[in-house]
């Protein structure tokens, strides 16, 4: 009896132990794919910046700009809508193109500020990033009545902004800014816990599977939009303006 049990607890432990490298090794594709998005639209934007030519017809043709929009809401919506239609290459190739179409925006945003304020801020955005998201993953806290609050108040401040874009109101403007920091904020708590949750139901299924690969596709790009979108409005409080 005392063989059997301990034969037991130690095959439920190896489970469990199995269970943690899948749930380990998925974490980190989700943040690896993150990562790689994330330096993917630094390096497109800042050698966008540094072309004259990108520049000048991005300057002359707004509507390329609205293009390049419109084309990153289609990807996005490709990836969250036609996943389980899309194989892994795919899905892979739709994140980098986003990651890519961002930087090309961002190219212009490194016109505007100045390479020093474009750092600190994305040093602030990263430490605020990996404490939340760390909170996340380690809480035993249910998040998701926050989540829920963080994505309709999301909606309003999208409607607010393009409110503005009309009555062009500073105080609407700084409104928008501080409540989108404490969204994203809460966001990337939620996120980071749903994306860890899923882990665990999904267990083994989430392994080196064109579907595990497919759900770290997407949980990298969900955080990789928290911290784009972080990042936005922290570089409208420290960025500093080109003389």
């Amino acid at each position: 009896m005392n063989t059997n049990y301990m034969d037991e607890r130690s095959r439920s432990a190896m489970g469990s132990m199995a269970q943690s490298q899948v749930v380990i090794g998925y974490i980190n594709r989700v943040y690896g794919w993150m990562c790689g998005g994330l330096a993917l639209t630094a390096l497109v934007a800042y050698f966008g910046s540094q072309s004259p030519a990108l520049v000048k017809l991005l300057r002359a043709n707004p509507m390329i700009l609205l293009g390049i929009v419109i084309a990153e809401f289609v990807l996005v919506g490709v990836l969250s809508f036609g996943q389980r239609k899309l194989n892994y290459g795919t899905s892979l190739l739709c994140f980098l193109g986003y990651a890519a179409l961002n930087g090309v925006l961002f190219s212009m945003i490194f016109l505007m500020y100045t390479g020093a304020s474009i750092a600190s801020t994305f040093f602030v955005t990263s430490g605020t990033f990996g404490a939340m998201s760390l909170y996340g993953y380690v809480t035993k806290r249910d998040l998701t009545t926050i989540g829920n609050v963080c994505g309709m108040a999301l909606i309003g401040l999208i409607i607010a902004s393009v409110v503005n874009i009309f009555v062009a109101s500073s105080m609407l403007y700084w409104i928008v800014t501080y409540a989108g920091i404490l969204i994203f904020v809460g966001l990337i708590a939620y996120d980071t816990q749903k994306i860890k949750q899923m882990a665990l139901a999904l267990g083994s299924d989430l392994s080196e599977t064109d579907t595990g690969k497919k759900y770290a596709i997407m949980g990298a790009l969900t955080l990789y939009l928290d911290f784009i979108n972080l990042f936005i409005l922290l570089l409208r409080i420290f960025g500093r303006g080109r003389d």
